[in-house]
């Protein structure tokens, strides 16, 4: 036995923390303004804030003046198939992001247990967690049969649903611009809302129209959240519309009008006037319905063939296009020369003469060989800049975890957050520093309910940020976009510093964040 002495000795060296924060502004993530603080972290937790000194840490970290703030929550990610590849999520970590939610837009996993399992075998360096997505739901079930579901198969769903709830999904997306969930009716994805309404859940929609018919669609999407009591997050808003750009006011009065109604219904949106998803959305959804085979006969019929570019072009010119040099190819599998071009330049590439028809006929072959994902210029800044001001707009990447070079992605997965700060906060004044953090920290978390983030507050999980809003630059471009934010120089994850003074550490101390019952 050891001496009482020798006990009391090796108490009095122990450190009171594992890591102190001296020196900083912090930036609490509520929208105060900020104060000075000294922060402690242990075990995880944040331990205390206020005036520490005399206290002493295993490691200390001198903020010099910086500010201090909860880690970003971004809750509209895409990065099934690449978190596994790339499960550090780099790009993610130097944006400040510490939280990420994935399967938006009805597409996600659909079994959340047995995926959830070995990416915790894998270790993550950022938090994740997953909405389950009804075009994935409706896939399993249904193919992508262009019909509305029977009774039976809308219980089957639900039974879906149900058990990717119990498994640690926190909502239910629908992406009803996308195939098979476009050939759903609202009656369906409030059956299937239902079944994750006992969870706690939130209800997360990539709507049915982002332009000429967004009210309708805003609508539907609040009719879901009343009918199923779910939460409503409305992903990526926009106008999409060049025909209609400016009516954003019309749109946020609408989703204001359901809040004073006693709807929970909350909005999010990346800062870019370009969107990106896939060739597809450039030819009507029925044309993609019941799998490649039935797409190559449909175009290998003369008259549906005619048909398809007809309505195409009919699409087309209700955006408000003349041709497609809005639409830029971010990464075509059958051809990696075209990354970067719009579809008109490649069309000449092509050697065809310049024409509608002929950029119709570039797009169709394109389909044929697998499509490409696409990044668009279809929004206007006065729109991005005003949805921007809405209180109840939280910041979001709708971006992916991306592989350092490949491809020409869009900017937002490597930028988000850094834009904010540095274009609409430092540059146009559009927001303050304290509300563009809580943007990205307590709004998201109070909408997917993590409880214990998007705050600094004692007990709450140890994610935080540290940086100088007068550096922060994010240098990802559309020409140029693999680069990483400049300026968020401390990153740490549940306690554990992921980057240090701008550089990533090899550690991978994220964890899978799953639903809590109230």
């Amino acid at each position: 036995m050891k001496p009482l002495i020798s006990l009391l000795a090796v108490a009095a060296l122990a450190a009171d923390f594992d890591v102190l924060i001296r020196n900083g502004r912090v930036i609490d993530g509520a929208g105060n303004p900020w104060y000075r603080a000294d922060v402690a972290i242990k075990d995880g937790r944040i331990a205390a804030i206020g005036n520490l000194a005399g206290k002493t840490a295993d490691k200390t970290i001198d903020a010099a003046n910086r500010v201090v703030t909860p880690g970003f929550i971004d809750v509209h990610t895409h990065v099934e198939g690449a978190v596994e590849l790339n499960p550090m999520g780099a790009n993610y970590l130097l944006d400040g992001v510490t939280t990420i939610v994935t399967g938006n837009c009805g597409g996600s996993r659909v079994d959340l247990k047995d995926w959830f399992a070995k990416l915790e075998t894998l270790k993550l360096g950022l938090n994740m967690a997953t909405l389950i997505g009804h075009n994935s739901v409706r896939r399993e079930v249904m193919g992508t049969a262009n019909r509305l579901a029977t009774d039976e198969e809308i219980v089957k769903m639900q039974a879906i649903v149900d058990t990717a709830m119990q498994a640690g999904a926190v909502g239910f997306s629908t992406g009803l611009i996308y195939i098979p969930g476009t050939f759903s009716d609202t009656r369906e994805v409030v059956a299937l809302a239902k079944a994750a309404s006992k969870y706690n859940a939130v209800y997360a929609s990539h709507m049915r129209d982002e332009g000429h018919k967004i009210k309708e669609a805003i609508t539907e999407a609040v009719t879901v959240g009343r009918e199923s009591g779910l939460r409503v997050q409305i992903s990526h808003f926009k106008i999409d519309t060049p025909k209609i750009w400016g009516s954003s006011k019309d749109s946020i009065a609408l989703v204001e009008s359901f809040r004073k109604q006693g709807v929970d219904v909350v909005v999010d949106q990346y800062p870019y006037d370009h969107s990106s998803t896939n060739l597809g959305i450039t030819l009507p959804s029925w044309a993609l319905s019941d799998g490649q085979k039935a797409i190559e006969e449909r175009l290998a019929n003369p008259e549906t063939r005619k048909r398809i570019a007809t309505e195409m072009k009919k699409m087309l010119a209700d955006l408000g296009h003349d041709d497609y040099s809005y639409a830029i190819v971010a990464n075509y599998g059958a051809d990696a020369s075209r990354n970067g071009k719009n579809i008109s330049e490649i069309n000449k590439t092509a050697g065809r003469d310049k024409s509608l028809d002929n950029e119709v006929e570039t797009i169709l072959e394109m389909i044929l060989k697998g499509g490409a994902q696409m990044v668009y210029h279809s929004m206007g800044m006065e729109d991005v800049e005003r949805i921007l001001k809405y209180p109840n707009t939280a910041i979001a990447s709708d971006g992916g975890i991306r592989e350092f070079g490949s491809g020409m992605p869009h900017p937002r997965s490597y930028g988000t957050n850094a834009r904010v700060l540095a274009e609409f906060v430092r540059n146009r004044g559009t927001l303050t520093l304290e509300d563009a953090v809580r943007r990205m920290t307590s709004l998201p978390a109070r909408t997917f309910r993590f409880t214990d983030r998007g705050l600094l507050r004692e007990g709450y999980a140890a994610d935080v940020l540290i940086f100088d809003p007068a550096k922060v630059k994010d240098l990802s471009t559309y020409a140029d976009p693999h680069h990483y934010t400049e300026g968020f120089d401390h990153v740490l994850v549940n306690g554990v510093p992921v980057v240090s003074e701008g550089k990533l550490n090899e550690v991978r101390p994220g964890r899978i964040l799953r639903h809590k019952a109230e």
